[in-house]
């Protein structure tokens, strides 16, 4: 495959904005599409900010500055994709939703033109039967947030070519990540690991074992993770969380993955973590910090 000019990028919200930031700053031209103008603007702004704190940092050169900024160009038009090397999804975790945007983006690129997803859980053999081209569709699963994590994950669908599989693996690395490769199945590697901790944590506060305070610090202070589960729950997002958890257990079919009905709940409340305000911790109440998401 040619070298990789020009990235699309579906959905601007703190993945799609991320990623996009990450072409920029490698120096390919960016198109980041997303249907709501003000998602745009914010992450333009976004970007513009996290680019400029690097720099400040001396992790990023000055020049990058005043050079990223200007290859990434907004659109609310999927037609724009239509010069597109390499496309990456990354809306709401739905494969309904993801199965529509696959097959609109198989009619508008071009033929040669490899369809990757962002999705955490949801199967790339399904998501690609969708398009015409099952051959040039592959996950490409960048962590939270993606100018800062150093993995990608990468699934293969049934028909994944070896020349997809190789483009995506080279693409990921020019972005400085280092990559695994698993196979087809609900959840991937990673997420298929850390959601039932996480869900876990979720009964141990359910069913009154200890405060939400205590599980977090137990498993910060005694497993060495930066974050504690539940902490690391309200970042991600409950309702991504929900979601990861439901495709697990419905494409496993293990109990072991089913909600714990107090996360459920909120969602169902609209509690669902740092973006909302409040999950289970409460965020209204002090300014947020970046220091602790620097260390993921």
């Amino acid at each position: 495959m040619e070298e990789i000019k020009t990235i699309g990028v579906v959905g601007a919200g703190q993945m799609g904005s991320g990623i996009a930031q990450l072409a920029a700053v490698h120096g390919i031209d960016v198109w980041l599409l997303d249907s709501d103008p003000n998602a745009l603007r914010r992450a333009t702004e976004a970007i513009c900010n996290s680019i400029q704190r690097l720099v400040s940092k001396g992790q990023l050169p000055q020049a990058v500055c005043t050079d990223a900024p200007k290859r990434i160009h907004c659109s609310t038009r999927l037609e724009d994709f239509s010069a597109a090397d390499f496309v990456i999804e990354a809306v709401a975790e739905s494969e309904a939703v993801k199965k529509k945007i696959f097959s609109e983006l198989d009619m508008i690129t071009k033929s040669s033109a490899i369809l990757a997803s962002n999705t955490s859980s949801i199967s790339i053999t399904r998501l690609a039967s969708a398009t015409s081209r099952p051959h040039k569709v592959i996950g490409m699963h960048f962590m939270n947030p993606p100018p800062i994590m150093k993995l990608v994950e990468i699934i293969r669908g049934a028909d994944t070519s070896d020349q997809t599989f190789n483009a995506t693996k080279s693409l990921a690395e020019r972005f400085g990540k280092t990559t695994v490769c698993s196979r087809d199945y609900s959840g991937f590697i990673v997420n298929r690991i850390l959601m039932p901790m996480i869900n876990e944590a979720f009964f141990t506060l359910y069913t009154g074992v200890a405060t939400k305070e205590d599980i977090d610090a137990g498993m910060k202070l005694g497993t060495n993770q930066p974050m504690g589960p539940l902490e690391l729950a309200d970042f991600i997002g409950l309702d991504v969380c929900l979601s990861i958890l439901k495709v697990l257990h419905t494409g496993l079919g293990d109990i072991k993955y089913a909600p714990c009905p107090l996360l459920a709940q909120y969602v169902d409340a609209g509690h669902l973590g740092r973006k909302s305000g409040i999950g289970v911790y409460d965020y209204r109440k002090a300014p947020t910090t970046t220091k602790q998401l620097s260390k993921l």
